[in-house]
């Protein structure tokens, strides 16, 4: 491949990793990234087989940055305790997502989640499951229960939808994060309120409800008297 082959194929890229994150993939067409990258309607056929190609090259190179992340905080945990490993992992998330160089990443998997392709599956697969795997070891250590316990899965998931809403722009409560140390400050207040939470949660394990759907007794009617 040659050098302005490598180049356009570069633009392509980044200029789908915008629209896409924008827009969602059902509304982004060929021509558009070409004409953005400067580039003719042939070279994604050239370069990608095509419009899903391209958007499959798109969402490896999420899913890539999303396993990077992962892997440092997997690494910055070992040898931590719990609570260490709950605070660096909300922190390194929080970082990592409120980088402008990534800042599309969010954006597109909030595109995937509302409106879902077969990339999805690949996302939860290689993304999603090891991530809450982690989190939910973390979370059943601070309890002292076991992984598959009901309130470790809603506590990952509390703890999650905090880091998520905290950058998202669409939510109107608060102002997003800016600077390193705004970042750090919502970090420690995530992690600080999550682990009192989870901490307090020791005290009550899950009721228990039987399978199936419960059935709501109702009253017995009054019986009508009888006629003379």
């Amino acid at each position: 491949m040659s050098r302005n082959e490598q180049e356009t194929r570069q633009r392509l890229v980044e200029e789908a990793e915008r629209l896409f994150a924008a827009r969602g993939f059902a509304r982004v067409t060929v021509r558009d990234i070409c004409e953005a990258a400067r580039a003719n309607v042939a070279a994604v056929n050239y370069h990608f087989q095509g419009k899903d190609g391209l958007y499959h090259a798109v969402i490896q190179t999420a899913i890539d940055r999303m396993r990077g992340t992962t892997d440092t905080i997997v690494a910055a945990g070992r040898g931590r305790t719990a609570e260490e490993r709950l605070t660096s992992y909300i922190a390194i998330f929080l970082q990592r997502v409120t980088e402008m160089r990534d800042n599309w990443i969010h954006q597109l998997m909030v595109r995937e989640l509302t409106e879902p392709t077969a990339a999805l599956d690949l996302v939860v697969q290689q993304v999603l499951e090891p991530r809450m795997k982690y989190l939910g070891g973390i979370i059943a250590e601070l309890i002292g229960c076991r992984p598959d316990d009901p309130r470790v899965r809603r506590s990952a998931m509390s703890v999650q939808m905090q880091c998520v809403a905290a950058i998202d722009r669409r939510v109107p409560m608060h102002s997003v994060p800016a600077t390193a140390a705004e970042v750090a400050a919502l970090a420690d207040h995530i992690a600080r309120f999550s682990i009192g939470g989870i901490i307090a949660l020791r005290q009550r394990p899950p009721r228990r409800e039987p399978p199936g759907t419960r059935r709501v007794r109702r009253a017995p009617l009054p019986r009508r008297p009888a006629r003379p």
